[in-house]
């Protein structure tokens, strides 16, 4: 006796117009963040990208590394907005907002893991959008000075006026003062001369003008100028304004040289001593105690 078993399938339900209806407002939502994060990623890559890189490579030139590093983190930027806009226009601000506390935990926690990182990136963020701070300038900060190779996110490469490529952290130089002696089209140089009192002062002041004649690299427009700048304890220091136009550290160097060589022939011609020595004068007695035995 055989036993025939029959196995019957059970058909799929059909999905019919009631059951596409119930998923319809998903669809929905789901074609709103779809396009809401499209557009925004459009508009990011597409046209702030491409600005914020154009002002980028026109602050700096010579500094492939800083615009493939923003190119980088904009788009970064640029997906997390899209997200955080298609879930606004698709409707789930209320669910992002039922997670406020997670998000300000985990932003918390990375905030306190990467402080250092995190603002060193701003810092870099800050020296780039700087209009005074660019590659090629020459600065000096409290821990030393050179001319600014290159800017990126993090650190900034300065060489040094002894050949040495020094890094140095973003966040040291937006918290301390940065100054730029040649920062202008002119670049106002100040030197200091010291005098004995003896000399004749006026003649002095006419020869350190007088002197800026010798160096092609000075400039005739503004006038240099010569001042008295205090009396000294062992000298009358003069003080000589006197602008340049190139700024190239190198050419500025070279020409407070020279500048220095005719003032010293024309003061050793004038018979007018630079730096003099100390004078001091000893008042005293000296005393003899006990028998002198002759």
């Amino acid at each position: 006796m055989h036993i025939v078993a029959q196995m019957t399938t059970t058909p799929p339900p059909a999905v019919g117009p009631e059951e596409l209806a119930d998923y319809w407002p998903t669809i929905v939502r789901g074609a709103w963040f779809l396009a809401g994060f499209v557009a925004t990623l459009l508009v990011g890559w597409f046209v702030v990208e491409p600005l914020v890189g154009q002002y980028v490579r026109h602050r700096n030139r010579n500094n492939p590394t800083l615009r493939e590093a923003v190119t980088r983190y904009v788009r970064l930027l640029v997906v997390l907005v899209a997200f955080f806009v298609a879930a606004g226009v698709a409707g789930y601000g209320d669910l992002l907002g039922d997670s406020s506390l997670v998000i300000a935990a985990a932003t918390l926690a990375i905030g306190v893991a990467g402080q250092t990182v995190v603002g060193s990136l701003v810092s870099g963020l800050v020296l780039v959008a700087d209009p005074e701070f660019n590659v090629g300038d020459y600065i000096e900060w409290a821990d030393g000075e050179g001319t600014v190779q290159s800017i990126t996110l993090r650190v900034t490469r300065v060489l040094t006026p002894d050949g040495e490529l020094i890094t140095v952290p973003n966040t040291t130089l937006t918290g301390k003062a940065i100054t730029r002696p040649y920062g202008r089209k002119r670049r106002r140089i100040v030197e200091h001369v010291g005098i004995e009192y003896e000399a004749d002062v006026s003649n002095a002041l006419s020869l350190l003008t007088e002197a800026t004649d010798a160096v092609d690299d000075i400039e005739a427009e503004p006038t240099p100028k010569a001042y008295v700048d205090e009396f000294g304890g062992d000298a009358v220091v003069l003080r000589v304004h006197y602008w340049i136009g190139d700024a190239r550290r190198q050419d500025i160097f070279a020409a407070r040289s020279a500048y220095a060589l005719a003032v010293e022939r024309r003061f050793d011609e004038a018979g007018i001593t630079i730096s003099p020595a100390s004078k001091r004068e000893l008042l005293g007695r000296i005393g003899v105690e006990g028998d002198v035995e002759g």
